[in-house]
């Protein structure tokens, strides 16, 4: 049995229209949903295989700190995805400096968050005193370093050239690793690639 409290305004999201979104939760994840309203503390137990009940606590305090139920559930799609959270309250001053940071991690019109998410690959939500981070352990790693980056005052500018760099690292290592077997798996990953280049065009 463990134990998750969230946001009293996110027990309506973790609930879902008519529990709709805890059934699904209790299914999926193999656990069974003990929710106080009153309190926001969340009981969770594990009633069917343990390893993929652990995700259990990982889905509900992912929901409790911004994730639509839908992200949250990808926590499920694979072992290696995970959840992982940047307390901002830590990292600042006061009150001010944290409406500061955040806006800063957000960026005009949500750029600076949005990047983070093209670039690394991973979902990122910047809700209260903490910006939440899901993704396998590379893509969450480089969202967390570059949270970092700013919270330590670095420019924008640096911060995007880090996640641009990271970004073509991961990427080659994936082609590296797709173009192993042979010559004709390399020549397929070209056209693969000049397939989807055209697609992203306007």
């Amino acid at each position: 049995m463990q134990h998750v409290t969230i946001p009293q305004d996110r027990i309506g999201v973790l609930i879902g229209a008519g529990g709709e979104t805890m059934r699904e939760i209790e299914e999926r994840a193999e656990v069974r949903l003990n929710i106080d309203s009153e309190t926001g503390s969340v009981e969770i137990e594990s009633v069917g295989d343990p390893v993929t009940g652990l995700k259990g606590p990982d889905i509900v305090q992912a929901i409790g700190r911004g994730f639509r139920p839908e992200e949250a559930l990808t926590l499920l799609d694979d072992e290696m995805r995970m959840f992982d959270l940047v307390d901002l309250d830590a990292a600042t001053r006061n009150k001010n400096d944290l409406q500061r940071q955040k806006g800063r991690i957000i960026g005009e019109d949500g750029r600076t968050r949005q990047l983070m998410e093209e670039l690394s690959g991973a979902s990122v939500v910047v809700y209260g005193k903490t910006v939440g981070i899901i993704g396998d352990p590379q893509e969450v790693d480089v969202v967390r370093s570059a949270v970092e980056m700013i919270l330590d005052g670095a420019p924008h500018g640096a911060v995007y050239s880090f996640l641009e760099r990271k970004h073509n690292e991961m990427q080659a290592k994936e082609m590296g690793y797709h173009e192993f077997p042979g010559a004709e798996r390399e020549a397929d990953a070209e056209v693969d690639f000049e397939i989807e280049t055209e697609f992203e065009e306007p």
